[in-house]
């Protein structure tokens, strides 16, 4: 039987200029993310739909939240394996597409870690672990668009 789990966040819009959304370019894109307990992430539209390029949009979460529980699987998965991993680092790539009425969605994400192991690991079985993940990771399980992974593992 399966377990729910209910997850909770405040999204609330902060670029009310003083006459909310009377024009289209008389409000700001600029929103946070509050979780209880949790710090406050101040976010924006993508920058080429009017958005601030400093603050994390959407789709910068959503690509990072991809790869995070890649990332926290693969390393269960690897200690389980007796793959000792000393560092993770991911560099993902979202690959997106725009309607001419603006309209967009992700067709695809690569995942490109940079994963060390311990000298002598196994890294065929290191490498098999990607190919598992999506069975049991909530993000990868509940995207709609085919996720690549391109690993390069280091030996310590």
């Amino acid at each position: 039987m399966s377990e729910r789990h209910d997850f909770t966040a405040r999204v609330a819009w902060s670029g009310n200029r003083g006459e909310g959304t009377r024009s289209y370019r008389g409000y700001d894109r600029t929103w946070s993310i509050a979780t209880p307990g949790k710090p406050l992430v101040a976010c924006s539209n993508d920058p080429r739909l009017g958005g601030d390029p400093a603050l994390h949009n959407p789709e910068d979460l959503l690509i990072a939240s991809l790869s995070a529980c890649h990332m926290l699987w693969y390393l269960h998965l690897a200690s389980v394996a007796g793959i000792v991993v000393s560092d993770y680092r991911d560099d993902p790539l979202g690959h997106g597409e725009s309607t001419p009425d603006g309209a967009g969605r992700f067709v695809a994400a690569t995942l490109r870690p940079t994963i060390s192991v311990q000298r002598g690991a196994d890294l065929a079985a290191a490498d098999a672990i990607h190919g598992e993940i999506d069975k049991v990771c909530f993000i990868a399980r509940s995207v709609a668009f085919p996720v690549r992974y391109e690993a390069s593992y280091v030996e310590v």
